[in-house]
């Protein structure tokens, strides 16, 4: 069954993540190649992937559309596009801009002060605003010598908090001891946007080929096209161990046969 403009009832995008230390516009050419519907961007250092007159340029050339926008809020982009709210912000501006429909971020760091504790209003107004989801991703708790360290405020996992729309990802789901199968049939329609990927409880951030780690990846993206869920699957795995861009192209085309396969498609 097709969606709005031609996509699946249930798109699967790549995530320019998926392609790093590769750039965006080969995030681009490898979703063409493989046939991928569309792509999410992570803004970045890298210039490109913070201008949306060459986001758009190469989502005309490539005939895909961008699906999400994943703004800076990773511990590595701390330094792109300065304070907090201004991430959000030129995030959420962007999106719009280029047609997608959802913003991934991440929830506050503790030291984010005055940020952290207005960060569900915010989002929700920012939201409004610029007529875009933001969907805050669940994270995992770290740990210092064995012990957890508090990374986050209010908390790392989003599902207890007055977010909207949540983003779920797998792997961090693995670290955090969770379920994501059952997470994602408690989240409803608060589930926005999903990276598909896998891991372990081992305490590592694996992102894996789905199939290689211990989440019901399989059995959750059934119950998603069960659900007529209306969000985007985002592919969003580490090839950062690939031997050449072939190998990288057949882990991407296998988690696409895998996602499609499960959805139905």
């Amino acid at each position: 069954m097709a969606g709005a403009g031609g996509l699946p009832a249930i798109p699967v995008a790549l995530s320019s993540a998926s392609v790093y230390p590769l750039a965006v516009h080969d995030a681009f050419a490898l979703a063409q190649d493989l046939g991928y519907d569309g792509v999410e961007v992570m803004v970045t250092n890298n210039s490109v992937s913070q201008d949306p007159h060459q986001l758009s340029a190469l989502s005309e050339h490539y005939e895909l559309p961008i699906l999400a926008i994943h703004a800076p809020t990773l511990l590595l982009t701390q330094q792109v596009w300065g304070r907090a709210w201004t991430k959000i912000e030129m995030s959420a501006a962007m999106a719009a801009e280029v047609g997608a429909s959802t913003v991934v971020t991440h929830p506050p760091f503790r030291w984010q002060t005055g940020y952290a504790e207005e960060f569900p209003e915010g989002i929700a107004r920012i939201a409004t605003e610029y007529g875009v989801d933001i969907a805050v991703e669940n994270m995992y708790p770290w740990k210092v010598r064995g012990r957890e360290a508090k990374a986050y405020l209010p908390h790392w996992n989003p599902i207890p908090e007055p977010y909207e729309r949540i983003t779920w990802d797998f792997s961090h789901a693995a670290i955090a001891g969770m379920d994501s199968y059952e997470e994602i049939r408690t989240l409803g329609t608060r589930l926005a946007h999903v990276h598909l990927t896998d891991g372990t409880p081992n305490g590592r951030d694996e992102h894996l080929l789905p199939g290689q780690g211990q989440q019901r990846c399989a059995e959750a993206l059934g119950h998603l096209a069960a659900s007529a869920w209306d969000g985007v699957v985002a592919v969003e795995v580490s090839t950062r161990r690939a031997k050449g861009a072939g190998e990288r192209e057949d882990w991407l085309a296998e988690t696409l046969r895998f996602a499609r396969k499960h959805l139905g498609h």
